[in-house]
């Protein structure tokens, strides 16, 4: 290569960089001309930007909280940043004149989440179709994107990218969201297993959360909560109906005695319904006159089964898209032969939905006009109560429930299992300073401690971190300092009014003496405690000395020895610079281990010499 001229060295370099790149790009789309671009890299090396090129990834950002082997998608709070963060970078004046590409690294996993956000954005803000859209994202690429799957074990169950924009796309259409008018923050906390763990399915309609228990409490780290945890916030969102899936864990009249209506339609964990239960549910839901709160154990597989059925029946998803829909909103929800059963219901649930519309009179399918987690529908529900539905249940209390329905079985299943990940998948969450922490601490500051929600109040063991301005943060740090200073003002003061009085009362102390001699507690009789024998103490000099027999002698004399049950307590150059400084009150808890650490007397002899600690009072109670 060396005898090549410059010339052919120079066009086999641009060959082999070529080569190269074709190897590294995977796929190039262009979703707006000139403007946007989604990129698949094979490799984990991040581009820098340029004068005329942005780039950004979210694969740092927006991580999928995995069950099993499951990957996504991407949740709806998750797709709501992610269109946020586009939407301000293409708005930006200083990103006028460049192309925005979003990029994503070799991970396949995270490629496929990708391509899900930025194949619904398209959707959601440039009209694209489903179609047009996937195929924008398979523009020229060498490799197939990965397909999603359902949170278990065994034989994987998966759905397709297709599928999942499809979903968006109907969802869109029939009003189940609307990202202008979308609180996140709601979402993502009542989300929490600490916090409810539940979610919004269909608008006023449909909540699917984690079965309750009798009481709230810590159960192996993972947070079990009671009915009345739910209360306030089911009223407020105009909840009328309960529907339990599971065994019995808790007493269903404290639902209805709160003004609910409670059914028991129990299968078994992980499995299917039969059609008659599926037939009872779907009457319950379409005579409700509020929306319906369906559980299960961990309220995933056989809950979002159900609810996608009447989805099914009343706005003809097909079964991909309804998967697709229940798991952007609840992850893991639908679980393994589900997926399956659910296909197979698919045209009798279009079925039975025209001949309810035709029995009906109902032209066409609904439209919502208020989305899921939706901002003004929450600030109207602020407050109202369902006081009428508490009266019209106090005629029909019992007080127990049925006696031919069963306990929780005692054996862990399936939903035992999701839970117990799910705690503990929130316990060892990282955390993350990044683009959505930081969106997040625009609205609230949420603490590091666990919160719990007790009747419809997010309460927090913590004190409340401090959020607004600098110069709110600088009067609060203030008014925190003003208050320590005046409680160790008043600690201060105490002290020195208790040595002035035990001043007046005790003997003159001698010069050299610098401590005041305390027994130690030995032993309790009834309700007083006892004292060791009082000893006294030998006082070296500088000129004392010490034989090889261990004897002590002062200017030729002996000195009467102590023994070694009664060795003198050394003190060191710390503990005498701390007693210098009588005000810090760290010398003040030196000082205090000293003085129930001195020696004793003799029992019957009175000592020679009254020892005084400085800014220390004597514990009488003792």
């Amino acid at each position: 290569m060396l005898n090549c001229s410059p010339m052919k060295r120079k066009r086999r370099t641009v060959v082999n960089m070529m080569e190269v790149f074709e190897n590294v790009l995977l796929n190039a789309s262009e979703f707006i001309k000139g403007r946007l671009f989604f990129v698949s890299l094979n490799t984990n090396i991040k581009p820098k930007s340029t004068p005329s090129v942005h780039y950004f990834t979210i694969d740092t950002e927006l991580n999928y909280d995995s069950f099993y082997l499951d990957f996504g998608p991407l949740n709806l709070a998750m797709l709501y940043h992610f269109c946020v963060k586009l939407r301000r970078k293409l708005s930006n004046p200083a990103f006028h004149n460049k192309k925005i590409v979003h990029y994503t690294g070799s991970d396949v996993q995270k490629r496929v989440n990708a391509a899900f956000l930025i194949g619904a954005y398209s959707i959601i803000y440039l009209n694209y179709e489903p179609d047009q859209a996937y195929e924008v994202l398979n523009h020229d690429s060498t490799k197939d994107y990965l397909r999603f799957r359902d949170a278990s074990i065994g034989e994987p169950y998966t759905l397709s990218l297709l599928d999942c924009l499809k979903a968006i796309k109907k969802a869109l259409h029939f009003g189940f969201f609307n990202f202008d008018n979308f609180d996140f923050l709601e979402y993502e906390h009542y989300e929490r297993v600490e916090n409810g763990d539940f979610n919004w399915i269909l608008p006023n309609k449909f909540i699917a959360f984690c079965g309750p228990h009798n009481k709230s409490v810590l159960h192996n780290g993972y947070p079990i909560h009671s009915p009345e945890t739910y209360f306030a916030y089911f009223r407020r969102h105009k909840v009328s109906t309960i529907v339990r899936l599971n065994k019995k864990a808790y007493d269903s009249n404290k639902f209805v005695q709160a003004g609910f209506d409670h059914k028991d339609l129990y299968f078994a964990d992980g499995g299917t319904p039969s059609d008659k239960i599926l037939q009872r549910f779907i009457n319950i839901c379409e005579s409700a006159k509020g929306a319906i709160a369906v559980h299960c154990k961990a309220g995933l597989g056989r809950t979002g089964s159900l609810i996608a059925c009447y989805i099914m029946k009343h706005y003809k998803f097909t079964a991909e898209e309804v998967i697709a829909w229940t798991r952007i909103c609840r992850p893991g929800s639908i679980i393994g032969h589900q997926q399956s059963w659910l296909q197979e219901k698919q045209n009798q649930m279009w079925e039975a939905g025209e001949e309810y519309r035709k029995k009906n009179g109902i032209v066409g399918l609904p439209k919502h006009t208020v989305g899921i987690y939706s901002l003004s529908e929450l600030n109207r529900k602020k407050g109202s109560d369902n006081v009428t539905g508490i009266v019209k249940k106090v005629d029909c209390m019992e007080i127990n429930d049925p006696e031919d329905e069963e306990y929780e079985e005692n054996t862990i299943t399936q939903g035992d299992r999701l839970n117990e990940i799910k705690a503990q998948r929130t316990r060892n969450k990282p955390l993350v300073t990044s683009q959505t922490e930081r969106l997040r601490r625009v609205h609230v500051v949420s603490s590091s401690s666990p919160t719990v929600l007790r009747g419809g109040k997010i309460l927090s063991a913590s004190t409340p971190k401090v959020s607004g301005s600098t110069s709110n943060r600088v009067v609060a740090k203030r008014l925190k300092d003003s208050l320590k200073t005046i409680r160790m003002r008043s600690l201060y003061a105490t002290n020195a009014f208790v040595d002035r009085i035990e001043t007046k009362e005790a003997q003159p102390a001698k010069r050299g003496s610098t401590r005041k001699l305390v027994s130690p507690i030995t032993s309790s009789v009834g309700d007083k405690l006892q004292l060791a024998e009082k000893r006294q103490i030998i006082k070296k000099s500088p000129l004392s000395r010490l034989n090889k027999n261990g004897v002590a002698f002062q200017n030729g004399n002996a000195l009467k020895s102590a023994s070694s049950e009664d060795k003198q307590l050394k003190r060191g150059k710390r503990t005498l610079a701390l007693e210098k400084d009588k005000t810090s009150p760290r010398s003040v808890k030196v000082l205090r281990r000293s003085h129930m650490m001195a020696l004793s007397f003799k029992e019957g002899e009175k000592p020679e010499i009254k020892l005084r600690l400085p800014s220390v009072k004597l514990n009488k109670t003792l």
